[in-house]
């Protein structure tokens, strides 16, 4: 299997899923967005890792747009080399329009990410060679007021189905790159990461995540994580 299946399958399981108010819009990257997403998992996700990386979900300005996790357009035209056409979700909510990679709006948390990525490693492929960024879940929830609603937030009854294929898509994912470690950027990602991989051994920590929401994070995020990742045992350039 390689990720591109595992991708496919997961979109496909979440694809019949409903979702009540607050939510009002629903993004899928992987229906609307799926040849950059198809180009970044063939591009980076084709060999074993010594460490996975695992985000939340798409930002309005960053997967929702390019198809790539934390998909700051300008990091991943220029840095990851992948341009692509992107289609609309089916709903687009007015104030979160999907322009692909003409969008001019710029994600915070990916270009603190992939910005980091560039200083520490200088080329994308020294960075994949041993590092892989994915997002546990490939939807972006809206409310009305154009709100991004994070997947925690969701009832149980509706979060729960969402949980279980994520969660085996995560686990297959583990098990074709065989990560050392994976670090949930976030305590969501975390969570759901020591889930998924309950009873592998494989080892779960975590990270601060890089939301400007975040004050912690806005005071040198990436210096941050590369203390944290020296802390864990992760020897950097």
């Amino acid at each position: 299997m390689t990720l591109v299946a595992i991708a496919e399958e997961l979109r496909e399981a979440v694809r019949p899923l409903a979702f009540s108010p607050p939510v009002r819009h629903v993004y899928n990257p992987l229906d609307y967005a799926w040849p950059a997403h198809r180009a970044y998992l063939e591009r980076f996700g084709t060999r074993p890792k010594e460490i996975m990386l695992l985000g939340m979900n798409p930002g309005p300005w960053g997967m929702a747009q390019t198809g790539v996790p934390f998909g700051e357009v300008a990091a991943v035209r220029d840095w990851l080399g992948i341009s692509a056409a992107v289609g609309r979700p089916q709903r687009e909510h007015p104030a979160r329009p999907v322009a692909g990679f003409a969008c001019t709006r710029s994600e915070v948390s990916g270009r603190r990410v992939w910005g980091w990525a560039s200083e520490r490693f200088g080329t994308a492929e020294r960075f994949f060679a041993r590092f892989f960024i994915a997002n546990y879940c490939p939807l972006l929830f809206l409310e009305s007021s154009g709100r991004n609603l994070t997947p925690d937030r969701l009832p149980a009854s509706e979060r729960q189905p969402l949980e279980a294929a994520c969660d085996v898509a995560l686990a297959r994912s583990v098990e074709l790159l065989e990560p050392l470690m994976v670090v949930g950027v976030g305590a969501f990602a975390a969570r759901s990461a020591a889930r998924a991989l309950a009873g592998t051994g494989v080892r779960v920590e975590q990270v601060l995540h890089p939301s400007p929401a975040s004050p912690a994070a806005n005071r040198g995020w990436s210096e941050q994580l590369t203390s944290r990742l020296t802390e864990l045992g992760v020897v950097l350039p």
